[in-house]
């Protein structure tokens, strides 16, 4: 049997949402004038949330000028991305929302004026691509530990790459952005993990390892397939040698059965094999090779299957795959079962019993 990976290992890793979210909120923290827009922002849809005229009005007023019937979004502290969504929807109701609050004048201070929305702009084009690896990494229904590491070299490649087009504050928010994700991922041990999994995706293998690391990396595979072989044969001797001593001491009388001769040649060539490292050593190696000269699989299929379909192929890798595949990258399902019991356990049934709680709990994340 092998162990999933150690709590220390997942722990390591913390949430790669909630750092991507840290990575935002501490770029745009840094800057007043980002602090000073989203101020504006807030005022103007706590206005429109508050008003159900001013609400009719922007209603006609998309209509109008053709635009989308989408309401204001509110930026939430404990929602990720809340702010950009809130950003991205006043830019495109931004007509709309300049031809309602400039009906009234005590409203007019409402509407961002051109320095606002060259900062929203900037932050909107910074940020908007995050958003949704956020999401995409907070799953609970596929691996995500092995997308870790192809995520943080896009960034680095493409996503937070400064361009000639981007706008001073577009270049400091991606720099500080990046600049935190490669501190965060800078440890030893996390990237030995980072590039474990990701080469035991069939999906990237040693698409994303560094050339200095690739020979560390085969290293500790085949140390961990070794180890892995050794552990199983010690508990399948121990299991055979109890099970020879129940079978001799309940048939100690019963009449001894003729034993064919190729079962002495087999029992010595497993032994052989058995106390051989250098073969086990050139079968794991064998095994590795063989999985890393297969092609890769298409980005958006699923590893687990592939490996439930090569597991015969490659025995001792697919153990490996079962114990590091498992690590989520997140703890996003953990925080909504905290907010199922929350919604549970209110003020109006305050009194419920700590084993009903968790009955209910189960039945409401697994009907």
């Amino acid at each position: 049997m092998v162990k999933a990976a150690s709590l220390n290992e997942w722990t390591r890793l913390q949430c790669f949402g909630h750092r991507l979210h840290l990575a935002v909120e501490n770029a745009v923290k840094k800057d007043g004038r980002i602090n000073r827009t989203a101020g504006v922002c807030k005022k103007l849809v706590g206005h429109f949330s508050h008003s159900w005229k001013a609400r009719s009005a922007l209603e006609k007023a998309q209509k109008e000028l053709n635009l989308p019937s989408h309401s204001l979004i509110s930026e939430c502290q404990t929602r990720w991305g809340s702010r950009q969504m809130m950003i991205s929807r006043i830019l495109e109701q931004q007509k709309a929302l300049s031809q309602v609050l400039s009906v009234d004048k005590k409203l007019r201070h409402l509407i961002p004026n051109w320095q606002d929305i060259d900062v929203l702009e900037s932050v909107s084009k910074s940020l908007g691509p995050l958003l949704e690896f956020t999401d995409a990494l907070s799953g609970e229904d596929y691996v995500s530990v092995s997308y870790v590491k192809p995520v943080l070299h896009l960034f680095n490649s493409s996503m937070l790459l400064m361009r000639e087009e981007d706008t001073d504050l577009s270049k400091k928010l991606k720099k500080e952005m990046r600049d935190y994700l490669n501190e965060k991922y800078e440890d030893e041990d996390t990237q030995k993990l980072l590039d474990m999994a990701s080469c035991l995706d069939p999906r990237f293998k040693m698409d994303f390892i560094t050339a200095d690391s690739k020979p560390q990396v085969k290293a500790r595979l085949t140390s961990e397939m070794m180890t892995t072989i050794m552990t199983c044969q010690e508990t399948a001797a121990a299991s055979c040698s109890t099970e020879v001593e129940c079978e001799v001491a309940g048939t100690s009388q019963a009449k001894k059965g003729k034993r064919s001769l190729g079962s002495f040649f087999k029992q010595s060539e497993a032994a052989a094999k058995a106390d051989s490292s250098q073969y086990l050593k050139d079968a794991v190696e064998a095994e590795l090779n063989s999985y890393l000269l297969t092609p890769s699989i298409d980005k958006e299929e699923d590893p687990l299957a592939w490996w439930k379909t090569h597991k015969a192929v490659f025995p001792q890798l697919a153990k490996l795959a079962r114990k590091y595949l498992c690590i989520p990258a997140t703890s996003v399902p953990s925080e909504r079962l905290f907010s199922t019991s929350g919604n549970i356990v209110t003020c109006q049934r305050s009194c419920l019993k700590p084993a009903l709680v968790d009955r209910l709990v189960f039945l409401a994340k697994n009907l």
